[in-house]
């Protein structure tokens, strides 16, 4: 794990604060059809496309060449928040179900 301006970074998962704000994002560790390593060149991706960089220049800077690897950078959304929901909602109704057998 390692840090970099406001994020914490570790191979699976990319924490960023950002206007008091934390984001969890669940970045892919290896791409999905060649199989090379990604997730440690995702900080420096969004933080240079952030300050303005084209992302292609970007990605061959960070000698991403495949495009199946430039795909798993650019296609990466924050599945987390949308999945979070279910899980409380599972969580409630398996409480309701613990109270009416107690």
């Amino acid at each position: 794990m390692y840090q970099l301006n406001n994020t914490v970074i570790s191979p699976i998962v990319f924490i960023e604060l950002m206007n008091g704000e934390i984001h969890i994002m669940l970045v892919p560790v290896r791409c999905f059809t060649c199989g090379n390593l990604v997730a440690h060149k995702y900080a420096e991706y969004t933080a240079r496309v952030k300050a303005g960089e084209d992302p292609a220049l970007v990605m061959d800077s960070l000698n991403i060449k495949r495009y199946c690897c430039r795909r798993m950078l650019i296609s990466s959304v924050e599945t987390v928040y949308q999945v979070i929901p279910y899980y409380e909602a599972l969580r409630k109704r398996m409480s309701e179900i613990q109270s009416e057998v107690e």
